[in-house]
């Protein structure tokens, strides 16, 4: 099958999304498929045998990370040339609806996928107010695909509440091999207490952005006595986050990639996570293949990764003491962390990308079966 996946982002930036893409290109390659990439440009031009085509584009105002590529004529005609059997559009925001455009205009088959709670977002940005109307536009969007792919069940019932149509699930996945117990190491450990390697170690990774709400983690540093804690990740709101936590044990350690990031989590006592925003939380699923228990908020799609008091904890995300007991809890029972540890591993190990990716095909098999039957008079 030949496949035009059109994405806001894409390598070489560094997020859940991009890790979840980078590996279901390698994955459909690997099965056959020939993969064509759309995103804002970046450098690429290929990876794992796909061909990136990168669009200019210019930085998102509240996030320059992100960058807003603008369609263009030029994408008709790379997609006359490739002829895909399907497209593929990736949280359409500006990009995407060139996707969208060019699949209907072209009578090509589409399917999207909602990987980013963005009403949610809103609220951290000032701009609560919008949450309605970005759920129209986002309704409109959507229902113009055959089929829209979401992380999690509470997601699912999240789109369908708000009128958006022919809604799956797309399974997890997470790569167990580069993310394992093994790789904790004391020198890693080391660096991410700044010295202090007996210390209690808390871990968060991911994008330093306000919907994480990472200052939540700050209230269970202080009630843990001479705790550790180590921010992996950069973003725009790292600048807030060091005067947040400025004068307490808080390690600004940047990004981390490959087997060192597996390190990181491998070697940290708990990984903290207090954002209610996550569609599912593919941070998670790598923590707990490298066996670092976690303590997390109850929202989201986080229920479907973690069970509480199984594989890692969950909190209220409305009581402010929920995280402190549960880290508290998690740091003080070894017996306990050491099951977690085991159950966590066992869980992630469910998950491998090369089923993600194979789900994925036969979702796009049935978008392809549909349109070949026959129109109904």
């Amino acid at each position: 099958m030949r496949i035009a996946l059109f994405t806001e982002t894409f390598l070489p930036k560094v997020d859940g999304i991009v890790t979840r893409l980078s590996h279901t290109v390698d994955h459909l390659q690997r099965l056959g498929d020939q993969v064509l990439v759309f995103s804002p440009e970046g450098g690429l031009s290929e990876y794992k045998g796909a061909r990136i085509n990168g669009v200019p584009g210019f930085p998102l105002p509240l996030y320059p990370e992100l960058k807003l590529a603008l369609p263009r004529p030029s994408i008709r005609k790379e997609l006359e040339l490739f002829q895909p059997d399907l497209i593929h559009i990736v949280n359409p925001a500006v990009l995407g609806l060139g996707g969208l455009y060019y699949a209907k205009s072209l009578g090509i088959p589409l399917v999207a996928s909602y990987h980013t709670h963005l009403p949610k977002y809103l609220e951290h940005y000032g701009l609560g107010m919008l949450e309605g109307v970005l759920w129209e536009l986002l309704k409109l969007m959507h229902n113009q695909a055959e089929i829209n792919l979401v992380t999690s069940t509470a997601m699912q019932d999240a789109l369908e509440s708000h009128g958006i149509e022919r809604v799956d699930v797309w399974q997890k996945g997470v790569d167990v091999e580069l993310f394992d117990p093994s790789l904790a190491s004391g020198d890693m450990r080391s660096h991410l207490t700044q010295g202090s390697p007996d210390s209690p170690l808390l871990l968060y990774v991911g994008r330093l952005s306000a919907e994480k709400e990472i200052d939540r983690i700050k209230p269970v540093l202080a009630a843990i006595p001479n705790a550790r804690l180590a921010l992996v990740g950069d973003g725009p709101y790292r600048a807030d986050l060091e005067k947040i936590f400025e004068g307490t044990p808080t390690f600004f350690a940047g990004y981390m990639t490959g087997q060192t990031l597996g390190a990181a989590f491998a070697s940290a006592d708990a990984f903290v996570f207090p954002s209610r925003t996550e569609t599912l939380g593919l941070v998670l699923l790598e923590a707990m293949a490298a066996g670092c228990p976690v303590i997390a908020a109850n929202a989201g799609g986080i229920p479907d990764i973690v069970t509480d008091g199984v594989n890692g904890y969950l909190f209220n995300p409305q009581d402010e003491n929920g995280a402190i007991a549960a880290t508290q809890r998690l740091l003080h029972e070894t017996a306990e962390r050491n099951t977690l540890r085991q159950n966590a591993r066992a869980e992630a190990e469910r998950w491998g990308w090369a089923a993600a990716t194979q789900q994925l095909q036969q979702f796009y098999g049935r978008v392809m079966a549909g349109r070949s039957l026959p129109r109904a008079a």
